[in-house]
């Protein structure tokens, strides 16, 4: 039977932690947790559950996802994160598989949990994911923080029955707190990339948002928790492009200074002004 290595990361998750790791009890050979230094519980609760604990700074998911996987042991790997759990129809999935693996990676639906209930409409759901894989085929990249597996080309991919429960949403503020969060990474990440924002993408791009996760895939399905999944997911949309309009915006004016600077002698008062611009974006 081939090793396979479980490996999450985590920070001050000692809500989520021991719920993920019993859930993997059954069909990990060995669990390491990627911690970034936590100050609550959680590395005690890991450790109590038999996981092996590597820590270091958090430079991003996509880092630390990488670098979990870098002291795990066997070749394949089934990645999770703290606030989530492989349900029982998908433990006996990957049960089923162990013995004899015959594809390089494994998607798997992802259900979230939302104040309490499960969500299985809009577009949250079946939020297929690959979680299982070759670590010799694949790896952790994209864009914080929206990082997915990146496979070679040659890999073959099998879908497993079942689902990964995610428990992300006990509270409509815990997603407000995380469209704030989330949408300053994906504004940093886009600008870094070279991507801009304009008013068409600001304006349009919330709206086409919500008609796709409300109306289109049925969120309205979901009651009024479907309203305020689609309402938010808008808002998270027009957060990370505003950011990242303001990125672009402060980055004009500083080459603009710039170039000013260069070209001429500034007088003192309006260099003040400028710099007054400048500093207030």
């Amino acid at each position: 039977m081939i090793l396979l290595s479980a490996v999450i990361i985590t920070h001050n998750e000692e809500i989520n932690i021991a719920r993920c790791l019993d859930s993997l009890r059954e069909v990990a050979d060995e669990i390491i947790v990627m911690d970034a230094y936590s100050t609550d519980k959680t590395v005690e609760i890991a450790r109590n559950r038999g996981a092996i604990v590597k820590q270091g700074y958090f430079l991003g998911y996509i880092q630390q996802k990488n670098s979990a996987i870098s002291f795990a042991s066997g070749n394949y790997i089934l990645s999770l994160d703290a606030d989530e759990a492989l349900n029982e129809q998908l433990v006996q999935s990957i049960l089923a598989i162990k013995s004899n693996f015959t594809a390089d990676a494994y998607s798997m639906n992802r259900c979230t949990n939302y104040c309490g209930k499960f969500i299985r409409n809009g577009t949250w759901y079946p939020d297929r994911k690959i979680r299982l894989f070759n670590k010799r085929m694949a790896q952790w990249g994209g864009a914080n923080p929206h990082e997915k597996i990146e496979l070679a080309e040659t890999a073959k991919v099998v879908h497993l029955r079942g689902d990964i429960l995610h428990y992300s949403f006990p509270s409509i503020e815990s997603q407000l707190q995380k469209n704030n969060r989330y949408s300053s990474m994906a504004a940093k990440a886009l600008f870094t990339g070279g991507k801009k924002s304009s008013w068409f993408k600001i304006l349009i791009n919330p709206f086409w948002a919500f008609v796709h996760g409300y109306i289109i895939r049925l969120g309205f399905l979901d009651g009024y928790l479907g309203f305020s999944i689609a309402v938010n997911s808008a808002h998270g949309t027009f957060l990370k492009y505003m950011k990242l309009y303001h990125l672009q915006h402060n980055q004009q004016i500083k080459e603009l200074a710039g170039e000013a600077t260069t070209a001429t002698v500034i007088p003192k008062e309006q260099k003040e002004q400028l710099e007054k611009v400048v500093n207030n974006g």
